[in-house]
């Protein structure tokens, strides 16, 4: 038996998986968000202890735990875990989607060794940035970090006692040198920190410590199981339905939305603001499209409306509409790609008096397909060329929000087999393969196909004509609240 372990931004998930790749049980614990400040997305460590527990009671209550054998470790990317010289947070973590450093993540990325070194922009999003910004407000708290980990590796800290990061997690800080997979000590320095702040690194695929005893005891797990290094969510998620192999891909409606694209080598555009990281296993890298609010918009629509998001995109029809003249930029937390800029927001354009619920649900979907266009071609622009893509997450449940982005991308989408295939299945996956040794590219091999949606040939010119005016609003809400 081998566990993955995904450390959500709304939600911890434990999952349990045979040797066949079986899924045998999944239990999950929520999280919180604290937002003190408008823009400032805040979690406590002790919250993803808490909820970890909570899954892996859950998990044992449905199923012997007795044999697993290998742990793998999935995990929301970028947030900074400061800790003390014994290991005490020093403060709530700041989270992947906190817009409080814009001003350090500019004066980081206009420094040529830090573009250099990292091959991407350094976004407000990311860990460097954060530390920059509690070294100018937080001196007490800069001076007293002895380690800076992401909260997956906190989770691991708790789980084997060991400091460790993986290659791809750690590819999201703006420390590494994503090419040379290793921490880039000239730019550590130009955060004030040194290689003495840093986790040790392993590829995901390799063991990163032992499962502590007192853990395994309460459990039920017999021995001490290896765990893996893991993975970011969107590399483990890639484990999971296996995108490895050079240029295949995946699209994912999770609460961001995600272009992601497996590469052969390291392909920088970080003009664009195209994420070129390590993968999780050795000798692959990964570029990703990020758009921070996906099926998040959708959620906010559905708090608005007071429908849930399955009773607005049902209310669509089954049937293909025509672009709607209602158009919606989806920048409700800022924009990574190709915007870079977390100052940006969403927009309503269009509406009249007959506008109607279904119309901004509409208005809703088409604008994050036209943002997921938008990675497209910045990801071409780095020499990634894709021809079709797997659909993941939450929001791929939904069969016309799916034709609306394979239309607006011209592009079939693949829908996997129904099945709990996220990122703590691929961090399963990472945990059996560390545990057994076992040859990366054989174990994580892609799913079965349910159906392909194709893109629908009498509207895919009405899409691509609709892009340009909706890709017109944003200049204007840029100077509207600048």
């Amino acid at each position: 038996m081998y566990l993955g372990i995904d450390l959500g931004t709304s939600s911890v998930k434990a999952l349990l998986m045979d040797g066949d790749h079986g899924i045998v049980a999944s239990a999950t614990a929520d999280l919180e968000v604290s937002r003190p400040q408008s823009g400032w997305s805040e979690q406590a460590p002790a919250d993803w202890i808490s909820a970890t527990e909570a899954a892996m009671d859950g998990l044992k209550a449905q199923s012997d735990l007795s044999g697993v054998k290998g742990i793998g470790l999935s995990g929301q990317q970028h947030g900074a875990t400061l800790l003390d010289a014994e290991d005490r947070p020093l403060r709530p973590c700041i989270l992947w989607n906190d817009g409080r450093s814009t001003v350090e993540a500019a004066e980081l990325d206009a420094n040529q060794i830090v573009r250099e070194k990292t091959g991407n922009v350094i976004l407000p999003g990311y860990t460097s940035p954060k530390l920059r910004w509690v070294q100018a407000n937080e001196p007490d708290i800069f001076a007293k970090t002895a380690k800076v980990l992401l909260p997956k590796d906190y989770l691991r800290l708790w789980l084997t006692g060991d400091y460790v990061s993986d290659m791809s997690d750690a590819s999201g800080t703006g420390w590494l040198e994503v090419a040379k997979r290793d921490w880039a000590t000239d730019v550590l320095a130009v955060s004030d920190l040194g290689l003495e702040h840093m986790p040790r690194l392993v590829e995901g695929t390799e063991v990163s410590g032992q499962l502590r005893s007192e853990l395994a005891s309460r459990w039920g797990i017999s021995g001490n199981p290896v765990v893996a290094g893991g993975g970011g969510d969107n590399a483990a998620s890639a484990a999971g339905v296996g995108v490895v192999k050079d240029n295949t891909a995946f699209v994912s409606l999770g609460t961001s939305g995600v272009f992601f694209v497996s590469n052969d080598q390291f392909r920088p555009n970080a003009e664009s603001a195209v994420h070129a990281f390590c993968h999780a296993l050795p000798g692959i890298w990964h570029q990703m499209g990020v758009i921070l609010s996906a099926a998040a918009a959708l959620e906010w629509l559905s708090e608005i409306t007071g429908k849930s998001a399955a009773e607005l995109t049902n209310s669509l029809g089954e049937g293909l509409r025509a672009p709607s003249p209602v158009k919606f930029l989806p920048y409700l937390a800022g924009e990574r790609t190709p915007h870079k800029d977390s100052t940006l927001r969403g927009a309503f354009a269009g509406l009249d008096l007959a506008t109607g619920v279904d119309d901004l649900t509409q208005a809703v979907l088409e604008g994050v397909a036209f943002a997921f266009v938008d990675s497209r071609d910045v990801l071409a622009e780095a020499g990634t060329k894709m021809t079709s893509a797997l659909a993941v997450g939450g929001g791929s449940r939904s069969n016309y929000w799916l034709k609306v982005i394979a239309t607006a991308l011209n592009m079939p989408i693949h829908v996997p087999a129904a099945g709990d295939i996220g990122a703590a299945f691929g961090a399963a996956r990472l945990g059996l393969i560390a545990a057994e040794g076992a040859d990366p590219l054989t174990v994580l091999n892609q799913p079965p196909i349910e159906h392909t949606i194709e893109p629908d040939p009498d509207l895919a010119d009405a899409f691509a004509d609709a892009i340009l005016p909706w890709r017109a609003l944003t200049p204007a809400i840029k100077e509207a609240t600048s």
